[in-house]
């Protein structure tokens, strides 16, 4: 209509459409110079390849042949500034020549941290395996999106059978899963789980529709528990610590008492998560006993055994996982004492109902189409709260495939015999003092400390010695290996033996150079 009130503006919009077509007429405007003609690609797959090719070579010289040599540094440190300045970190309009950019490639791995270094002991990953390279390299050459067939045909069915395996070992016959993008997200998920299962309404309604809901675990559970309540609106208060005895292991029977406490004050109970592998002490909760509470209360079980789960390989020492098979769901990363490269999480249910997908899906038309040629139950992305998702189970197969379930087992056991060396040769050093826990930790007592622990600053002093000694490895590039504080017990290391690069002299090496880095304090 004339009247309304947007003709003016209609009509200007044309005259000055008008007024840019006549303009670029009469100007006879070209096409920049450098416009691509549109027949042609805009990459160069010649130059491209060369490229790539070029990058292998640093990759394979300075990552993994000088990145897993003792004679070579862990880390190049630099301050920040200066790394800021060597990396030349910003972006411009135009782009390098190949030279540059090569230079680039070597730049980033020379001042990066070696993980695959038999001298990382920082971190509870590290160390390298080839085949699981192989298969993180193909991953990403293949850059494909795990949630329809159409698209994933191979990884499908890949992850269905990598996670048949795993739940086997578990003890479960029947079973789902999925793989996570990381522990965290493992462990957020059996939460959500839970409270699908007992209040189905929540994914329509929301938080409106529940009553106030309690989450147990122990304080040396980590701390994705707290940070997931929160995330989904549980709230970090109504995460219940379970004490815990000398060894960080969960008491059952204050976490009978603590249900029962909550109940009284008017909460739901939804959630024990027990820990098989506690981040700083690797305590591994009593699972059998805690599974005839969860039984008692109707309570979902979780296990978060991201660091231990890989003990289920070991015939020697899936004892610590006694009652794994009674549990709800499990969260475990073979990226960790496996060493099948970051990242590589999987979240593993005994469930046989499609919870996973009942609770997470969204029935996204555009991708989940229900008259596909082929059996659609294939079409796996609705269980996850993703939609792009990542391809973390070639990394796994492959290197399953090398070394079978006996080499894995292999790997594992070693780490623990590096671990009770480790062990007994503190104890004929002068100045190593362990802590009563599975993972190796310990205070190094320099020699002004020695025989003065009674005296009103020795825990002050101690507690500085750590920080100290990781600062010297650091900055000299020798090793690296992690401290915390842990209760009222002051900073203290924790060393991760898990590479199967790691030989007794590397153990050497460390408390070696543990006493050279300490020994002036």
């Amino acid at each position: 209509s004339l009247k309304s009130p947007f003709f003016p503006i209609l009509l200007l919009s044309l005259n000055l459409l008008q007024v840019v077509l006549a303009t670029s007429t009469n100007l006879n405007i070209m096409e920049p110079a450098n416009h691509h003609d549109l027949n042609e690609s805009l990459i160069d797959h010649a130059e491209g390849q060369f490229f790539l090719n070029e990058a292998f070579k640093i990759i394979m010289e300075e990552v993994l042949s000088k990145g897993t040599d003792v004679k070579q540094k862990v880390c190049e440190w630099k301050e920040p500034e200066e790394l800021a300045l060597l990396l030349d970190l910003g972006v411009r309009e135009t782009g390098e020549p190949q030279e540059k950019l090569l230079q680039r490639v070597r730049d980033v791995a020379k001042y990066s941290i070696k993980t695959s270094h038999p001298h990382f002991f920082n971190q509870q990953y590290g160390g390298v395996d080839y085949h699981s390279l192989a298969g993180r390299f193909l991953t990403e050459a293949l850059n494909t999106n795990l949630f329809t067939y159409e698209v994933a045909p191979v990884f499908v069915l890949m992850e269905t059978e990598v996670l048949r395996g795993l739940r086997q070992l578990v003890g479960w016959t029947e079973g789902d899963g999925i793989f996570c993008p990381g522990g965290s997200t493992s462990n957020m998920y059996a939460m959500n789980l839970a409270r699908y299962r007992l209040f189905p309404e929540v994914k329509s309604q929301g938080l409106w529709a529940l009553p106030r809901l309690s989450i147990f675990t122990s304080p040396e559970s980590h701390y994705s528990v707290k940070k997931g309540a929160a995330f989904l609106g549980i709230g970090m208060d109504n995460v219940i610590f379970v004490k815990v005895d000398d060894r960080g292991r969960m008491i059952p029977e204050d976490l009978d008492e603590k249900i029962e406490l909550s109940k009284s004050q008017g909460a739901v109970p939804l959630l024990v998560s027990c820990t098989s592998g506690t981040t700083v002490q690797g305590a591994f909760d009593p699972l059998d006993r805690i599974a005839d509470v969860c039984d008692k209360h109707k309570l979902w079980m979780h296990v978060d055994a991201c660091w231990g789960g890989s003990v289920l390989f070991s015939k020697k020492h899936k004892h610590l996982m006694k009652g794994i098979d009674r549990a709800n769901s499990v969260a475990w990363n073979p990226h960790k004492m496996l060493v099948a490269g970051l990242q590589c999480s999987a979240f593993l249910l005994k469930d046989t109902t499609n919870l996973l997908k009942q609770c997470h899906s969204a029935s996204a038309t555009y991708l989940f189409q229900q008259d596909k040629f082929y059996d659609v139950n294939l079409d796996i992305g609705d269980k996850s709260v993703q939609c792009s998702r990542k391809v973390d189970c070639l990394k796994l197969w492959l290197m399953w495939k090398a070394v079978g379930s006996m080499g894995l087992a292999e790997r594992v056991d070693k780490a623990f015999i590096h671990a009770r060396y480790l062990v007994e040769q503190m104890k004929k050093r002068e100045g190593f003092q362990l802590l009563k826990f599975v993972n190796v930790c310990f205070w190094f007592i320099p020699l002004s400390l020695r025989g003065k622990e009674g005296t009103e600053d020795y825990q002050e002093k101690l507690a500085k010695v750590a920080p100290i000694i990781k600062e010297r490895m650091m900055k000299q590039g020798t090793m690296m290996v992690g401290y915390q504080p842990l209760g009222n017990k002051v900073n203290f290391f924790r060393v991760i033996v898990l590479s199967p690069l790691l030989s007794q002299k590397d153990m050497d090496f460390f408390l070696n150079e543990i006493e050279r880095l300490g020994k002036d304090l």
